[in-house]
């Protein structure tokens, strides 16, 4: 883990679908004075599109480039907590545009939690096939090495939103 800051210029946070990522961001930026910002909601706003429908349209990869680009974007701003989509950890480049551009917060929880918080989604496109479950597993299987490279990790499991904010600027020192 890299040494704690005060302040950090941008706070990503990063986990798999349904970790808490979005309600845990906007109650952080609040309590910092920060700017929320939702990266998948900045790549629709870009494409004119919801991302269900620019997996459908032009494929993951195309989605996975315009979700680069925006970290990188956002990478270059200041005093945001950005909620950045669950596969965003992947690409070595995403990586290392949140390190550049602040500190990197893993929300993480176990496949139980999370299957109970996204299971009736309808807007997780990598959720649209046959067994839904397994096929969650085996992402979030792939994707922890990823997550783990987070400054920090914060187990979500049995802390309400609140509460996982709170300890982030503990673990933060702010």
């Amino acid at each position: 883990m890299s040494p704690q800051r005060k302040q950090p210029k941008n706070i990503f946070l990063v986990g798999f679908m349904g970790a808490g990522k979005t309600t845990v961001g906007r109650i952080l930026a609040r309590k910092l004075g920060y700017r929320y910002c939702d990266a998948d909601k900045v790549v629709e706003t870009k494409a004119g599109k919801t991302v269900s429908d620019i997996f459908s349209a032009f494929g993951e990869e195309y989605f996975r480039d315009l979700e680069s680009d925006t970290l990188n974007s956002l990478a270059g701003k200041t005093k945001q907590v950005i909620a950045t989509g669950g596969g965003a950890v992947v690409r070595e480049e995403n990586r290392e545009a949140m390190k550049k551009g602040g500190v990197t917060i893993y929300l993480k929880a176990p496949m139980s939690v999370i299957w109970e918080r996204v299971r009736h989604s309808k807007t997780r496109p990598l959720l649209n096939v046959d067994n839904p479950f397994d096929a969650a597993e085996e992402l979030l299987r792939k994707r922890a090495p990823f997550y783990e490279t987070a400054d920090i990790t914060i187990d979500t499991e049995s802390l309400t939103p609140e509460e996982a904010a709170s300890e982030i600027m503990k673990k933060l020192g702010i």
